[in-house]
């Protein structure tokens, strides 16, 4: 790390490709020499279930995939450190907070004679962890397993015990003051996405014109809206609603590797159409035909949360839509664009909501798109809102483009400082903490009775400094 942290003054050759140069007085150790598996099974109704996630470990989260297999799990004490030992979940790792049970495809760590929060930031490192999926076996390229019969041999850093929790406190601090700015961004970027949609949504709703004559709709939640608008049901603007091909028309046997394209939800939800590799023959398409997609269709995403919704464009490859997409060919005088931004403002979503009696996951059905009420400007105005809408889009994305680099960039310097703390790249034992703050102390070991700064480490102990 160059600039305000200054290297130690003697280096060696650790003979190890991930960790380079070390400092003189530190030493090699094995894995195995370190830590003890923890193998013992337990079940989630004794031991809560924990969640091995990028962020560390934490309390099962509500998303995680739940098995039924409850009585087949890994024992966690406070202090283990657990990483899942799957390459598609790289970084997925943490020394735990708490007691609990995790999944048997992660290993758990008894550390021995290191320092838990120490260890928390070397094996979460990014040359930790791609030394130890390195290791993995398995025939898929981009996903196998290391078992800790490999893992125990990877080599890692053997530092001084005093050093050890000066690197973690200085860590836990600087990544810490990193992560609140990471947290600061991102809320900002939360803040612009939401006026954003507001803005569009009053465009689309209510007009450019704050001068324009309004009316009353007629219809309590809508309050007024431009005089000159007209109020519509959604398939009253719509020439044909269609739900892709249910059934066994459109299998995982029928795809060819050229042909027609098959357009689904990875389309729409990002608004690529040019990614996806999945065709069709031209017999199947023939037969399927009823399903074909054309330039201007509005394609709505009937499962999941309303709201993922595109137009298809001009130059597209021929294709249909799969179960998962409803098409609505829209009416000549109709601009799909602008339809497209008012079946996503927060209008629409409340009649979605309002309609399906609260819910906003399962099938979105053609029945309750029918119903939703529609409020349409003339065609020239149509085009006026697309057009201001397109520059809004422009702002605010360079806007949360600009924040998004900005953490981007925190992102690498907190990977760069923990990969060359960890490593001995920069020395950091004249670091002090400032006032006030939560640091591991070997002196709190000796007031205690401990009779090494270790004994406190297994005991997990932190204070505040002095």
């Amino acid at each position: 790390m160059p600039g305000r942290y200054k290297p130690y003054q003697e280096y060696k050759d650790s003979g190890v490709d991930w960790l380079g140069k070390l400092p003189k007085h530190w030493e090699i150790k094995r894995v195995g020499q370190c830590f003890k598996e923890r193998r013992q099974k337990v079940s989630d109704k004794d031991y809560p279930p924990l969640s091995v996630t990028m962020q560390g470990i934490v309390t099962q989260l509500e998303t995680a995939a739940k098995s039924d297999d409850g009585d087949n799990r890994k024992l966690v004490l406070k202090n283990d450190f657990v990483i899942n030992s799957r390459s598609d979940r790289k970084g997925s790792s943490g020394t735990s907070p708490l007691d609990g049970s995790v999944s048997l495809i992660s290993i758990v760590l008894e550390p021995r004679e290191i320092l838990p929060a120490f260890v928390h930031h070397l094996f979460r490192s990014y040359p930790f962890q791609e030394e130890f999926y390195r290791y993995g076996k398995g025939i898929v390229a981009d996903l196998w397993s290391t078992n800790f019969s490999e893992m125990k041999n990877i080599l890692i850093p053997g530092i001084p015990a005093q050093e050890q929790i000066q690197i973690a406190n200085f860590l836990d601090h600087e990544t810490g003051k990193i992560d609140a700015l990471i947290e600061k961004q991102q809320q900002l970027i939360k803040l612009l996405q939401e006026k954003r949609q507001a803005v569009i949504s009053h465009s689309v709703t209510k007009g450019l014109n704050p001068a324009a004559p309004m009316k009353d709709s007629g219809i309590a939640w809508l309050g007024q809206v431009p005089a000159h608008w007209f109020v519509r049901r959604f398939k009253f603007l719509c020439d044909d609603i269609i739900a892709g091909p249910f059934g066994s028309s459109l299998t995982k046997d029928v795809y060819v590797e050229q042909g027609y394209k098959v357009y689904g939800q990875e389309h729409v939800i990002p608004g690529d159409f040019s990614i996806g590799d999945y065709f069709i023959s031209e017999k199947y398409f023939r037969e399927l035909s009823r399903y074909e997609v054309q330039p201007g269709d509005i394609l709505i995403s009937c499962v999941g949360t309303f709201g993922k919704i595109a137009v298809f464009p001009i130059g597209a490859k021929k294709g249909i839509i799969n179960p998962r997409l409803i098409k609505a060919t829209i009416k000549k005088g109709i601009e799909p664009f602008y339809l497209r931004e008012l079946l996503k403002s927060e209008l629409v979503y409340k009649q979605f909501e309002w309609l399906s009696r609260g819910g906003t996951m399962g099938v979105i059905n053609i029945g309750i798109l029918n119903e939703i009420l529609s409020i349409v400007p003339p065609k020239e105005e149509q085009n006026q809102i697309v057009s201001y809408v397109n520059q809004i889009k422009a702002k605010f994305n360079t806007l949360i483009d600009l924040e998004n680099q900005a953490i981007s960039l925190l992102k690498e310097r907190r990977t760069a400082l923990i990969s060359a703390a960890v490593t001995g790249k920069i020395d950091v034992r004249d670091w002090r903490a400032p006032a006030g703050s939560t640091v591991y102390s070997a002196q709190r070991a000796q007031n205690t009775g401990c009779e090494t700064e270790m004994e406190m480490f297994e005991n997990g102990e932190e204070v505040a400094d002095d």
